[in-house]
């Protein structure tokens, strides 16, 4: 099934056309924004150290309808994104946002099992390694204790203008979260409509 194009959507895409200014990087949205967010809200945010977040799965989302008919099932490819954008996220506040952040590589991942409608599933993202170059995440996916998938995300910094020589080769469906994201992390509010504030890294 195809999605919508983000400029007739609103997404985050390439349609969008923000000021220079929008993010801490200094980069435009229109740059290195990601289309579709696969994340509801954090519910731990240990900077330079882990971060949870949870995505609640409904019959609202048309892929489902054709993944599978029958039998939605929630892709495998989305499962992920919502792992890179638990980790990205997470790498990309260690370094107070001052680098661009894509998806390098996953070096191995393993699903043991499916995702229907109605579940809630949970991120979890440990950063393991951090480089000026990128970081690698340990990422798991779970419904309940129930684990869905597990495996390793490299993400890579971008420092160049995407418009840049060697920038222009990058793929944008490669780019981890646009600042518009970032909204994500004040759904988790208090009771008393607070922000839990993120520790910092130890």
């Amino acid at each position: 099934m195809s999605q919508p194009d983000s400029s007739e959507s609103g997404g985050l895409g390439p349609g969008i056309q923000d000021s220079p200014d929008s993010g801490k990087s200094g980069y435009t949205r229109k740059n290195f924004g990601m289309r579709w967010m696969w994340i509801d809200k954090f519910t731990d945010f240990q900077n330079g150290s882990h971060a949870t977040s949870v995505k609640n799965v409904t019959l609202a989302e048309e892929h489902l309808h054709d993944h599978y008919p029958g039998f939605p099932v929630m892709p495998g490819s989305l499962i992920i994104e919502g792992m890179a954008q638990t980790g990205g996220i997470l790498l990309g506040a260690t370094n107070d946002f001052k680098h661009v952040v894509i998806l390098g590589k996953i070096p191995k991942m393993t699903f043991h099992g499916w995702v229907v409608p109605g579940d809630t599933l949970t991120y979890h993202a440990k950063l393991v390694d951090i480089r000026p170059e990128g970081g690698l995440t340990e990422v798991t996916a779970k419904i309940g204790d129930r684990l869905v998938a597990e495996g390793e995300i490299f993400f890579a910094h971008v420092d160049q203008s995407v418009n840049g020589p060697s920038g222009a080769m990058i793929d944008q469906k490669n780019f981890v979260f646009s600042m518009r994201l970032m909204g994500v992390m004040n759904v988790g509010k208090a009771g008393d409509g607070t922000t839990p504030a993120a520790e910092p890294a130890s």
